[in-house]
């Protein structure tokens, strides 16, 4: 049977019509909590781009896996440093190693020490901080520890292309937030004692770590 040649010209543009539509782009949307959405719409030429704490120099880079986002603001990370120091050269190379986000603070003058002091009662370098845990000098077996306790995965899942924020200077890092300085450094809690034997300990934290 063939078409008369009207009709056959309307069917073809109804075909092309639709191949139009279903060539049409599909775009990927990625919200501020990491979900993804598709739509047919582009993103809006002045939205944001989303980037998690410390992705490096100027707020760009590749976003963290959300589980592990989830962990570092719950339980952030801190290393205090300094020049010449071995172990916290070592300190810093198994937080690289094992893909933890971290921020760094250094301890070169006199008032970085004294503000050392007053975090931690005493100079004595790395000091890693875990959410409100402080942990004094380098141990791969107790810094690994308490970060599986705070549910830091065993190893690494950040991105490539990923950076840590530059180390900053300790003094510096407190001078801007200098209200709550004080209760900061105010002697409520205590020194908190290596892992020991604790109650309620589970398969994944058999010290019984507790935040």
């Amino acid at each position: 049977m063939k078409l008369h040649p009207r009709l056959a010209g309307a069917a073809l543009l109804l075909l092309l019509a639709a191949g139009a539509a279903l060539a049409q782009p599909v775009y990927r949307h990625v919200d501020k909590n990491g979900r993804v959405t598709f739509s047919d719409q582009p993103p809006a030429a002045n939205a944001p781009a989303v980037a998690p704490r410390g992705s490096g120099e100027g707020g760009a880079g590749p976003a963290l896996p959300y589980e592990l986002r989830q962990v570092a603001q719950r339980y952030p990370v801190t290393i205090y440093t300094s020049d010449e120091c071995g172990p916290c050269g070592a300190g810093r190379s198994l937080l690289v190693t094992r893909g933890v986000p971290f921020e760094e603070r250094t301890v070169k003058s006199s008032e970085d020490i004294e503000a050392l002091q007053r975090l931690s009662g005493q100079n004595s370098l790395p000091l890693l901080t875990i959410g409100s845990q402080q942990l004094k000098g380098f141990s791969d077996a107790q810094w690994s520890q308490y970060l599986d306790a705070a549910g830091y995965p065993k190893s690494s899942q950040v991105p490539a292309g990923y950076r840590n924020p530059p180390a900053q200077p300790l003094v510096a890092s407190q001078a801007a937030p200098a209200a709550p300085a004080p209760a900061a450094a105010a002697p409520a809690p205590a020194p908190v004692p290596p892992p020991a034997a604790a109650s309620g300990p589970t398969p994944s934290n058999p010290a019984g770590i507790k935040f």
